[in-house]
């Protein structure tokens, strides 16, 4: 099963590198970075809110600090256009995190929807100051960014596609490591039963902030290769509640608290997400269905496709060949599911 899991592995990783060479009209290799760099975030936001069970609606507040970084960088830096640029996107999502650490230690001293309301406070401060400190970000009227006018025709996505694609295989082995690591099983203790976490000697307060710090980072960086790409910012661009929605969106999609989930969430959303942008994006009609979406999928996949589908393969194999074996349980109890009845009932002493 191992061999066979880094295979498959190995084949997508291959498909991703080579896709914008197989495919490459500059409508779809757009649609592939865009898509990318949301699996990014949405991945970030994860490591925060899915393994935490906090849901921040705030994180368009790093988005916005990370592309307005990289553009006031290059402005007054006078950064050319080419590939320079990329090499201030790490430090564009410092800044990012820099903003995070005291926004953080505000927004974790409160709980649940004190917790949602507060992140959504901050991020409408920071647009607000995005509109009223023109000598910094020039107001409404915005900042642009270097136009690397020597990439043409297709050539000009690739940059883009491979920064993008290589934040997101960054973003995706750190989720990994902390999923697998002591800390991680600290943040998913505070999911579970914070109170309990606490008790049992879990630093609750600065493993909270240590992953909203690390997710407001990789948010950083999206937002800086994405306003390069397009060019310009602007405060109603760079500070947009609708991607808070998007984020949450993909990882309930997916499955939330997942490794692989932020990545299939933005798979099916993000391309979709473009055509509705593109058919219905004169009238608004596309924001009621993205409301639409999400109301769906609360109620019909409230724990998102990946877990779903997994417990039904599990339920299969369990009608199937009886009662669960050990390990089947064990894996089930590392990915975050509940065991199967079976084998519960068996724990508590009840004989099925």
């Amino acid at each position: 099963m191992r061999t066979f899991k880094l295979v498959a592995l190995l084949t997508l990783l291959a498909i991703a590198v080579l896709f914008p060479q197989v495919f490459s009209n500059p409508a779809t290799t757009t649609i592939a970075v865009f898509t990318l760099l949301y699996a990014t975030a949405a991945t970030a936001w994860n490591i925060f809110s899915g393994y935490t069970g906090y849901i921040a609606l705030g994180h368009a507040a790093y988005f916005g600090v990370g592309a307005y970084a990289l553009a006031i960088m290059c402005q007054d830096w006078h950064i050319p256009a080419g590939y320079s640029p990329f090499l201030f996107v790490p430090l564009a999502g410092l800044i990012a995190a820099g903003f995070a650490v005291p926004l953080g230690w505000i927004s974790l001293r409160t709980r649940r929807h004190t917790f949602v309301v507060i992140t959504i406070a901050m991020f409408f401060i920071m647009q607000l100051m995005a509109f009223n400190l023109r000598s910094i970000t020039n107001g409404s009227t915005g900042l642009s960014l270097p136009i690397p006018t020597e990439w043409g025709g297709y050539v000009f996505n690739l940059p883009f596609y491979y920064s993008a694609l290589i934040m997101l295989l960054l973003a995706l082995a750190l989720s990994w490591w902390i999923r697998n690591s002591k800390f991680g099983l600290g943040l998913l203790a505070i999911r579970d039963d914070e109170d309990r976490a606490l008790g049992l000697g879990v630093k609750t307060g600065s493993s909270k902030l240590v992953a909203f710090v690390i997710s407001a980072f990789f948010v950083g960086m999206v937002g800086a290769v994405h306003a390069y790409f397009v060019g310009s910012i602007f405060p109603a661009f760079a500070f947009d509640p609708l991607f808070d929605v998007v984020l949450a969106l993909i990882a309930f999609l997916g499955g939330i608290g997942t490794l692989a989930g932020p990545i299939l969430g933005a798979l099916i959303l993000i391309p979709a997400q473009q055509y509705f942008t593109l058919q219905f994006s004169q009238n608004g009609y596309y924001q009621i269905i993205y409301g639409m979406l999400f109301l769906a999928i609360i109620l019909l996949l409230p724990e998102g496709i990946i877990p779903t589908l997994s417990k039904l393969w599990h339920k299969r194999k369990i009608d199937r060949g009886g009662a669960p074996t050990a390990s089947a349980v064990a894996e089930a109890v590392d990915r975050g599911d509940s065991p199967p009845a079976e084998s519960a009932s068996l724990q508590d002493g009840v004989k099925p």
